[in-house]
């Protein structure tokens, strides 16, 4: 796959990014965190406070990551982007102000599944690229940007307790399919979660 960039180039826009950012991710985590113990422990706004979460990190990702960052060395970025404010508003749309989103963590392979993406997006993705030489600020971190986070989106909607509609996967499905395309040939190895996910 020829990209129209270096290695170098992608793991520099991660530095520019992750520095001008801080301390984003940590939010982004304490979000995420917040949004595992909402679907475990309900209270009255639940589905919509975790769909609310899953937006956010959407949009942030398509404006903040690929119109503002990404796409100073991929002009397809923009396209990204702009899938990604889609993704977001979609969540917006059916899990925030008309809620046909329901997260419950229950005992069955659904959910045990979606927890070994979870606990892979904000756990062992960043110790895992940190062992393959990708530590910060020089790596992909979760809820900003936008491999980990997919996996974590895709953990959280198995976590659902009622059939979301088939096009809330759209985009994360193609995005799984483009990042892990890309992952192996940019040395990105802890991006294959995303072809599992």
């Amino acid at each position: 796959m020829n990209f129209p960039f270096t290695v170098n180039q992608f793991m520099e826009v991660f530095e520019k990014y992750n520095l001008a950012i801080w301390p984003m991710q940590v939010i982004a985590h304490l979000l995420g965190i917040a949004a595992v113990l909402l679907a475990i422990k309900k209270i009255g706004f639940s589905d919509r406070i975790i769909s609310a979460v899953l937006s956010f990190y959407w949009v942030w990702m398509g404006i903040v990551y690929h119109l503002m960052y990404f796409s100073a060395i991929n002009r397809v970025a923009y396209g990204f982007g702009f899938l990604f404010i889609i993704q977001g508003i979609l969540f917006l749309i059916v899990g925030v102000i008309k809620p046909d989103i329901s997260f419950k963590f229950r005992p069955d392979i659904f959910s045990i599944t979606g927890s070994i993406f979870i606990l892979y997006a904000i756990l062992i993705y960043p110790i895992l690229g940190n062992l393959l030489g990708h530590g910060y600020p020089k790596s992909p971190c979760f809820g900003v940007t936008p491999c980990p986070t997919t996996i974590f989106t895709f953990g959280m909607l198995l976590w659902t307790d009622k059939r979301v509609p088939k096009y809330i996967l759209i985009i994360p499905l193609l995005w799984s399919i483009i990042g892990f395309g890309a992952a192996l040939p940019l040395g990105i190895r802890e991006d294959i979660g995303l072809l599992i996910a």
